[in-house]
This record gives structure tokens, C-alpha cells and sequence, in this order.
């Protein structure tokens, strides 16, 4: 099997793991009714991205891309079910927060992604 696709499968389900995990937690301390987990895991992923790419253009490291953005974070961040917890919100007749919802998870998640290469390019370059 191919080194890549190894390293990509790996990743994934150390992403997909600790994307349930945060879920859960987001869960248990705010309660139902809104996916917390799910846009944690999305504004944190983006800037978690943004912080890899730096590190890897700045100290090497590109070797470990596959399993660390393709494969982890793209485990992690979980835009299919931003897509489903859009419309599970909207269906319940809540279309104003589904739309806040939408808004703030692209808009928190760009704005997460800056940071991430503004802070990892102070610190790296």
C-alpha cells in the first residue's frame, strides 16, 4: 500500500477521533440544542491549518503533510455535518439561526485560518 495513503488513514482517524471526542465534551457542557462541537472543531481546525502550512514552508516537515492536514485535520474539521446541523436547524424552523450559524462558522473559520499563518509566520519566520 502506498506510504501516503497510510499516512492520510491514520490521520483521519486520529481527526475523526478527536472530532467525536470534542463533540461529546462540547455536548455535555452546553447541552443540546446548538452543534458547539462542530464549529469548535471547524474554527479550530482552520486555524490549526493555518499554523501547519507555515510550519511546514518554514522548517521542513512536508513529509508529514498528508497525515497531518489531509488526513488529521481533515478527520477533524467536518464541514458534511456543518451541512447537516444547517439543516437540522433550519428544518426545526429556526432559519435565522441556522443562517447565524452558517455565517459565523465560514466567517470564524477564515478569520481563524489568518491567524493561524499571522501567528505561526511571528513565530517561525
Amino acid at each position: 500500500m502506498n506510504y501516503t495513503v497510510v499516512q492520510v488513514a491514520l490521520g483521519g482517524a486520529v481527526g475523526a477521533s478527536l472530532r467525536y471526542l470534542a463533540g461529546r465534551g462540547a455536548f455535555h457542557l452546553m447541552g443540546p440544542g446548538f452543534p458547539w462541537g462542530t464549529i469548535f472543531v471547524n474554527i479550530f481546525g482552520s486555524f490549526l491549518m493555518g499554523v501547519l502550512v507555515v510550519l511546514m514552508a518554514e522548517k521542513g516537515g512536508t513529509r508529514m503533510a498528508p497525515f497531518l492536514t489531509v488526513g488529521m485535520l481533515g478527520g477533524f474539521t467536518t464541514f458534511s455535518s456543518f451541512s447537516l446541523d444547517f439543516m437540522t436547524i433550519f428544518e426545526r424552523g429556526q432559519s435565522g439561526l441556522a443562517f447565524v450559524y452558517a455565517a459565523a462558522s465560514v466567517i470564524l473559520s477564515l478569520a481563524a485560518i489568518a491567524a493561524g499563518l499571522f501567528a505561526a509566520r511571528s513565530v517561525f519566520s
